[in-house]
């Protein structure tokens, strides 16, 4: 275990996946006393501050700028700044940018606070119905090389497990996962979670596919496919 040296904080702060009332106060709070904001696009931020009236300064920090960026924001934390990261929607890291600031802040013992908030994996997950006592969470599939080697190690998992899907590949990874864990494996399709348009279909694969194959229009918005374990109750 080492010790902090620095004074200066990096904050992981959620943004809300839909809803904006989702915000907690203390996110607020936290993004209105920092000195600098580090969002993924920050024209999707600039929304978010200006609504709860949040002027902190802001710059970009996404996938294809975090290796080049985060010598100069370990800098400015050794410094003595306070630092937010934030995505566009949940909670850093969690199949967004994130990991490799937060790694070398701890490599060069800079202080890391995660606050707790929003995230779409435990909402789709409890309110499946499908066993969430141990679950695996995958997050994006691989869209080529390994894509086929992942699913069949999901398909062999003997407990739940979570998928993020984009809408224009959801029929296809139903049916991929119908052709590794079979038609009749249970599943639950939770859509635009917190949002106006909420909508979780409960079924098996086989079911749910027909259902998105039938109501294309539907396939909108983030999507999270929730499976039974092989072989679970």
């Amino acid at each position: 275990m080492t010790e902090e040296q620095y004074s200066g904080k990096l904050y992981l702060v959620p943004t809300p996946i839909g809803n904006l009332g989702d915000i907690t106060i203390r996110s607020i709070e936290t993004l209105k006393s920092v000195d600098l904001i580090l969002a993924e696009d920050t024209r999707n931020a600039l929304k978010l501050l200006r609504h709860f009236g949040i002027e902190t300064h802001l710059h970009a920090h996404h996938a294809f700028n975090e290796h080049r960026a985060a010598e100069n924001v370990i800098s400015r934390l050794k410094a003595g700044s306070s630092i937010a990261l934030i995505s566009d929607a949940g909670t850093p890291g969690i199949s967004d940018p994130g990991f490799l600031l937060v790694r070398a802040c701890r490599q060069e013992k800079i202080p890391v606070e995660c606050l707790p908030g929003a995230t779409a994996l435990i909402p789709a997950l409890v309110a499946s119905g499908i066993p969430c006592n141990n679950f695996y969470f995958e997050g994006f599939l691989p869209h080529k090389k390994g894509r086929q080697t992942r699913l069949k190690f999901l398909a062999d998992l003997t407990f739940t497990f979570i998928l993020y899907e984009s809408p224009f590949r959801l029929v296809k990874c139903l049916e991929e996962l119908i052709l590794h864990c079979g038609p009749n494996r249970i599943s639950s399709v939770c859509r635009e979670i917190s949002k106006i348009h909420e909508s979780h279909e409960y079924g098996t694969l086989q079911e749910n596919l027909e259902h998105f194959q039938r109501n294309v229009s539907q396939i909108k918005g983030e999507i999270v496919i929730v499976v039974q374990g092989k072989d679970s109750k």
